[in-house]
């Protein structure tokens, strides 16, 4: 794909601005533009299909946030706006085709991992439901919307799709009662299927909505996942605003208000937990019935990521002391080693740093000797290939997974670019 005039602007940019930082300079015009280079498909229907990297399959989470650090560029760039909004008209179609799907094929042809033991279709990558799938969408439009001020993809089938996933949370408040998810994978490691008869473990009511995976596509421990949750909750109070301007939809803006009081409500009630050394803080997972699984997790929604997603800022002292929380060894998936030290996950080897958790700190620092400390590390860790990884070895970091991560490389960029608008590299 040609570059859009926008994309080839910053990139001539940031040779004057990073001049002085010459391995960050040719990182950034690495990860910057390799969405729209590698993992970007325009169909003849002018959707787009933006598939994760290396593995040919489109996820609702990965594809919106591989295109997130374009949002700023996109008000003045119409080509970009179009890419953009075909990814948003393709991602609601594949709601409408199964909203408890998380990753969906190019076409109806039937590819994916496993043969899982739940609804599948010709369409349907993977069948692994996670709250998370259906929030990234909507804030990726949301987003969109206030950069340019487009409302063309707010159209029925937008309104449709809403109106789905409202009514999909709300089954899944009461997850054992009403919902008809099922999903079980044989002959695989535990994490990547549910126990209890395909349903997860037991939970109890409370406000909240269930997820039966992380956006790692890890089995959750409990059902209610917490930064997932959160992450519902900001993107209703979008749905609000989207019903109420340009809807004038009253209906919707009261459906959507009242699941976000009871999630949220939850969310204060049953997510927190006061930690003998750290004080209140929030909890990963809960079931509702008082077990609590009190660790962190480099995918996004997450307890580290809490202000980037909207949910509450910086400042919030239950996010400080949680923030204290998931950066210490007190967390299990947070590691230290020689050249790196940060969280990683258990969906790889045992003491693997992520890339997108250091971005992710970095993202959500306003300590600027923390901000230069993660950069260094970020710089040191590619291995000498230019992009960014899944997971790596902070001991070995030519030792690593995936060498074509796509949403790494976003949040990378997206990082860099937010330090270049700050005039970070100025001082």
């Amino acid at each position: 794909m040609t570059l859009p005039n926008a994309v080839t602007s910053l990139l001539e940019e940031a040779e004057i601005m990073l001049a002085g930082h010459p391995k960050l300079l040719a990182m950034f015009k690495n990860c910057y533009p390799n969405t729209l280079e590698t993992t970007t498909k325009i169909m003849n229907d002018n959707t787009a299909f933006v598939f994760t990297g290396d593995i040919p399959a489109m996820w609702l989470r990965d594809s919106s946030a591989q295109v997130r650090h374009y949002i700023p560029l996109t008000a003045e760039d119409k080509e970009l706006q179009d890419i953009v909004a075909g990814l948003i008209r393709r991602q609601i179609a594949y709601i409408h085709i199964d909203p408890y799907a998380n990753a969906f094929n190019e076409e109806a042809n039937d590819n994916r991992y496993d043969q899982d033991l739940t609804e599948l279709n010709p369409w349907i990558w993977e069948r692994k439901y996670e709250i998370d799938s259906l929030c990234y969408p909507i804030q990726l439009s949301y987003l969109f919307w206030n950069a340019t001020g487009r409302t063309d993809m707010f159209d029925d089938s937008f309104r449709a799709a809403v109106h789905t996933i409202i009514s999909l949370w709300k089954t899944e408040q009461r997850h054992a009662e009403q919902s008809p998810y099922r999903f079980a994978r044989v002959d695989c490691p535990p994490s990547d299927t549910l126990r209890n008869n395909r349903m997860g473990m037991p939970v109890n009511y409370t406000g909240m909505t269930w997820s039966g995976f992380r956006p790692s596509d890890d089995a959750c421990t409990f059902g209610y996942l917490i930064p997932a949750n959160m992450f519902a909750v900001v993107v209703l109070r979008y749905i609000e605003e989207i019903a109420q301007i340009v809807w004038d939809d009253q209906e919707c803006v009261q459906l959507a208000a009242e699941l976000r009081e009871e999630i949220d409500f939850g969310i204060q009630t049953y997510g927190t937990y006061l930690h003998p050394k750290y004080g209140k803080i929030y909890a990963y997972e809960t079931d509702g019935f008082g077990n609590y699984n009190l660790m962190d997790d480099a995918n996004v929604p997450s307890l580290l990521s809490i202000p980037y997603l909207g949910y509450t800022t910086f400042e919030d002292p239950v996010y400080q002391n949680t923030r204290r929380f998931v950066l210490s060894s007190d967390n299990p998936y947070f590691f230290d080693g020689k050249y790196a030290k940060g969280i990683g996950s258990p969906h790889t080897p045992a003491g693997y740093i992520w890339p997108i958790s250091l971005a992710m700190q970095a993202l959500t620092s306003e300590d600027e000797t923390e901000v230069r400390e993660l950069l260094a590390m970020l710089l040191r860790t590619d291995a000498d290939t230019g992009y960014m990884h899944e997971g790596f070895d902070p001991n070995s970091p030519t030792d690593y997974t995936r060498p074509w991560f796509a949403w790494a490389n976003s949040l990378f960029a997206e990082l860099i670019h937010r330090l270049m608008v700050k005039g970070y590299f100025h001082s």
